[in-house]
């Protein structure tokens, strides 16, 4: 008897792989150098066992917008923000896990209209919850290798922005991964998405930016400087990373220049100072 296809989930990283047979002999994410594999070797699971070991908890973040995360924390332990608008809701990231409560939850809220997410660390189950709530995936063409599991759902978009909703729109950003993407949202004194592609630090005061986080590999100064400029020329006020405490509710702005500048003095001299 043939085996059952299953859309198995890294362990380490929370990507979903297309459904196969038997689990992949690697993956393609944590084999990269941005990532890591775990001295014991690499690891799979399913939908159905994280779903015995983890439930999805949610909070308010801020009025407008819902974090939801893995609880205990799985994989990169990212949350999702989904944020609501009059025009429809937008999911920002994605988590591993989809259960029924999820599902109820976010329908009894007004489903999504679309997923947006950062970059391939958090693509995670984005097809499971594009299917569940009959919506786009939306990621920078830039980016296209690193899906691991190809989808229908998944719309590519190429350039430097993209308009998703009213007041919702997506800038690339690169840095981390070519294809990098925070998203504005302009409602109130305006937001800033960021994922870890500006990752807010844990002093809650600055963001700082990386190639690969988990290796200690820095982003040269100048592609940080182009990405600050990118950022500069963006109303905001908060800014909201990947972490249910990653977050600068005010003053953004002027810590993200701020941290810019600090950034290049670091890797290019005369060095960090304070600040």
């Amino acid at each position: 008897m043939t085996a059952a296809a299953t859309a198995f989930i890294c362990a380490t990283c929370g990507t979903q792989h297309a459904p196969s047979a038997a689990p992949p002999a690697t993956c393609v994410i944590c084999e990269d150098p941005r990532q890591w594999v775990p001295a014991a070797g690499q690891q799979w699971t399913t939908m159905e066992a994280l779903a015995r070991r983890h439930a999805v908890g949610w909070r308010e973040v801020a009025p407008g917008l819902l974090g939801c995360g893995m609880f205990p924390d799985f994989g990169i332990a990212q949350r999702a923000l989904l944020l609501r608008t009059p025009a429809g809701n937008v999911l920002w990231d994605c988590i591993a896990l989809l259960d029924p409560a999820t599902i109820a939850i976010v329908k009894a809220l007004g489903g999504i209209q679309a997923i947006a997410i950062s970059h391939p660390h958090y693509y995670t189950a984005m097809v499971d919850w594009a299917r569940a709530f009959d919506c786009p995936v939306l990621l920078h063409a830039a980016d296209r290798q690193w899906v691991m599991r190809p989808d229908p759902a998944i719309r590519f978009w190429d350039g430097e922005a993209h308009p998703v909703l009213p007041g919702v729109t997506l800038h690339r950003l690169g840095g981390h991964y070519a294809g990098g993407t925070i998203l504005h949202w302009s409602a109130g004194q305006g937001a800033i998405l960021t994922g870890d592609i500006a990752s807010v630090t844990p002093d809650r005061r600055h963001v700082s930016f990386m190639w690969s986080f988990p290796n200690w590999v820095p982003l040269p100064a100048a592609e940080v400087a182009r990405m600050g400029a990118v950022l500069d020329a963006l109303d905001y006020d908060a800014v909201y990373g990947a972490w249910w405490d990653r977050v600068i509710p005010s003053g953004g702005k002027a810590a993200v220049r701020a941290s810019v500048a600090r950034y290049i003095r670091a890797v290019s001299g005369p060095g960090p100072l304070t600040g």
